[in-house]
């Protein structure tokens, strides 16, 4: 890792760990509460306690001036709950035009098992290099998700994520998001999978004590922290939830001591 990719990483993180809030979700179903007035909700869950916040590029200029000091990443591909299929995400933009968007790192998403995985694989391969090239860290999503996997649950089986985790590394990625698995011991061998940082999915939004021991439970596991989104942003209280989250990945709480701290 160059120089400059290890500062930009610890931009996006504290003391190697990462409470990272996407909020690239307008792409792909719309301007929803918590997005609409997303210049509030930087504001709130940066003050909270988030290390960094996520949008696509064209945010950018509404994420500046509301994020505290907090480190941004700019997310790379996407795709919308209208298309023909929301697996199939294509690249929305380059790690240069990140960079002229006053990114610190950029993100990009492949869903290992389906059949757009072919391209999703060798367009991550092409950031990676151009990322490496200009010392921007790259976060790759890895998500088992496709019709080419088996099981009533594919996309939480520990077996599937642990190669989707592996992939990221294998391609040249700095830090890694991945579903969470169910409980910790499950999800011990997802992050052996990798040597580099592993932060977990908020996935759909649950109640606040099903967030916090979710949280908890990945931290346990050995996990990096987080990369959460609804659960955060169409919070009611979204800097309340944050620093509960905050709380479990920063200061070793439990789940009902965070909730607690954060008077929820």
């Amino acid at each position: 890792m160059s120089v400059g990719t290890a500062a930009r990483l610890g931009r996006l993180g504290t003391d190697d760990r990462y409470l990272i809030v996407p909020m690239d979700h307008g792409i792909t179903i719309g301007a929803v509460d918590g997005l609409r007035d997303i210049e509030h909700t930087i504001d709130a869950v940066t003050r909270g306690g988030a290390d960094a916040v996520l949008t696509q590029k064209g945010i950018a200029r509404r994420v500046h001036g509301n994020k505290n000091g907090a480190g941004y990443i700019v997310h790379l591909n996407g795709s919308t709950s209208l298309g023909p299929d929301s697996n199939d995400k294509r690249q929305t933009g380059s790690v240069r035009a990140a960079v002229r968007a006053g990114a610190d790192g950029v993100s990009y998403h492949i869903n290992v098992g389906s059949e757009f995985e072919p391209g999703q694989l060798e367009t991550l391969g092409a950031i990676t290099d151009e990322a490496n090239e200009l010392g921007i860290p790259v976060l790759a999503m890895t998500y088992a998700r496709g019709r080419h996997l088996e099981g009533e649950d594919p996309e939480h089986d520990p077996a599937y994520l642990a190669h989707a985790v592996r992939i990221g590394e294998e391609i040249g990625a700095d830090l890694i998001k991945t579903a969470y698995s169910g409980d910790p011991d499950s999800f011990e061998p997802v992050v052996a999978a990798t040597d580099l940082p592993v932060v977990i999915a908020g996935g759909a939004r649950g109640t606040d004590r099903e967030t916090a021991a979710m949280v908890r439970g990945a931290m346990d596991a050995g996990a990096a922290g987080v990369s959460m989104g609804r659960s955060i942003f169409q919070h009611e209280d979204p800097e309340a939830i944050t620093r509960a989250v905050a709380t479990v990945i920063h200061e070793e709480a439990s789940a009902e001591e965070a909730l607690d701290i954060a008077g929820l």
